[in-house]
């Protein structure tokens, strides 16, 4: 935990130059910093600055013998691992030992709440004593958990009797049928009598303007669980900064701030101190004032072409208490369903056509030129017109015959049967 607030307050130093000043030399006596922001809004707007710790909650719950509780466990590992509960304690009442052969031999100190001193003391070691003892002190309402593990080892001989640290706990080699005490000490004070409950939680906003040392830092508000709130500085200022009255029952202590202006701008830091649990925490926020937001656009008022006001519809209530606006609702046309269905139905029928007539076309293309690669004459009719159709019939081919391989040049063969095929068709033509 404290390596942990110690990185806040490196991050504190980083992010928020002026917070340094705050947190170095009496970091013990305002508290540590765990939270730093940099919060940025324009001038004339309301900003919250959050601050929230559910820890700073009053319970009220005056049955104080039942917030703190210490109990001794024994952590065996033969024949197996098993936990077992040698005795707790918490004030006011007397310690409860769970086994009946250890009364009277096993006992912490009835003064383990005042002095902070839980040691186990064991008289007459027996060699069942043996394994790991966790001395477990709980506070519930200030969320307290603390833990201490012994390593208990039992030994006939004296020689061996010692103490040391094996890097993870403390081992204690005992001699047999001795008395050990194993050590649990706690010096920070749990409970603090004679206080009331209401003086115990404080929480208060100081504002720290650029230029200005922290020492030198104006205090804003203070509260108390009692509810007493104390505002400073000058009335505007009272006003125009709050926080909520039901603070310290949901533990939400932001602090709002209403028509932001440049002198607004600074440090703002939240104090939390618990006295009873030593709660000492720090929330700082510099908060930067930006330009004024522009205003909504106005609306232009409505103008009519023929310079007519809209019409009204008035209506009296039944007991004439005045006009009243009523809502008309126009019915749609029944056609327009149909018009529309009209429109679609003729832009499908458009498409179809368009894609009969590509496919028709395609079709009677490729027909065409399979009858030209088959092959066929061509005739030339002159109708009455005077004008000439073609007329396409299938002759023979007249390369269609086998080479002859007498023939010593087949090429002169293929020469041969050409002019003979032109010959044959240019007759044809001029027929």
């Amino acid at each position: 935990m404290h390596v942990d607030m110690t990185l806040l307050q490196i991050l504190a130093v980083l992010f928020l130059p002026g917070a340094w000043g705050q947190s170095s030399g009496s970091s013990s006596s305002l508290g540590v910093v765990v939270e730093a922001k940099n919060i940025t809004a324009a001038e004339g707007s309301t900003v919250s600055l959050p601050c929230h710790s559910p820890r700073m909650v009053w319970t009220r719950d005056r049955l104080k013998d039942r917030q703190r509780v210490v109990h001794w466990d024994l952590v065996r590992s033969s024949p197996e691992y098993s936990v077992e509960r040698v005795l707790d304690m918490s004030p006011g009442a007397h310690q409860r030992v769970y086994n009946g052969f250890n009364k009277g031999r096993i006992s912490i100190p009835d003064s383990a709440f005042t002095d902070g001193n839980f040691s186990l003391v064991i008289n007459n070691v027996i060699s069942t004593d043996k394994g790991m003892y966790t001395c477990n002190l709980h506070h519930h309402y200030c969320q307290i958990h603390q833990s201490i593990q012994i390593q208990l080892s039992v030994t006939k001989s004296a020689r061996k009797e010692r103490r040391f640290w094996d890097g993870e706990k403390t081992v204690f080699v005992v001699l047999l049928g001795s008395s050990v005490a194993l050590p649990c000490v706690n010096r920070r004070s749990l409970w603090r009598e004679g206080l009331q409950e209401d003086q115990q939680q404080v929480a208060h906003w100081d504002f720290q303007p650029p230029g200005v040392r922290p020492d030198k830092a104006d205090r804003l508000v203070d509260l108390y669980a009692s509810g007493e709130r104390r505002d400073y500085g000058p009335l505007f200022a009272q006003r125009k900064m709050s926080v909520a009255e039901d603070a310290f029952t949901f533990g939400d202590f932001s602090l709002s701030i209403a028509d932001l202006k440049p002198v607004d701008k600074g440090l703002y830091s939240c104090h939390l101190h618990h006295h009873y649990c030593g709660l000492q925490e720090r929330r700082i926020f510099r908060l930067t004032v930006g330009p004024q937001l522009p205003s909504d656009p106005i609306t232009t008022p409505r103008i009519f072409l023929n310079d007519e006001p809209e019409p009204r519809t008035e209506a009296l209530s039944p007991s004439g208490e005045g006009p009243h606006v009523v809502n008309v609702y126009l019915p749609e046309q029944r056609n327009y369903f149909v018009q529309h269905l009209g429109y679609f139905l003729a832009t499908f029928l458009v498409l179809a056509f368009i894609v009969v007539a590509v496919v028709v076309f395609t079709r009677r293309r490729k027909k065409r030129a399979l009858e030209i690669e088959q092959g066929g004459s061509v005739r030339g009719i002159v109708t009455s017109g005077g004008e000439m159709t073609l007329d396409y019939s299938e002759v023979k081919a007249c390369n269609q015959d086998p080479l002859n391989s007498e023939y010593k040049n087949n090429l002169l063969k293929e020469r041969d049967m050409t002019k003979d095929c032109n010959k044959e068709f240019d007759g044809r033509m001029w027929k």
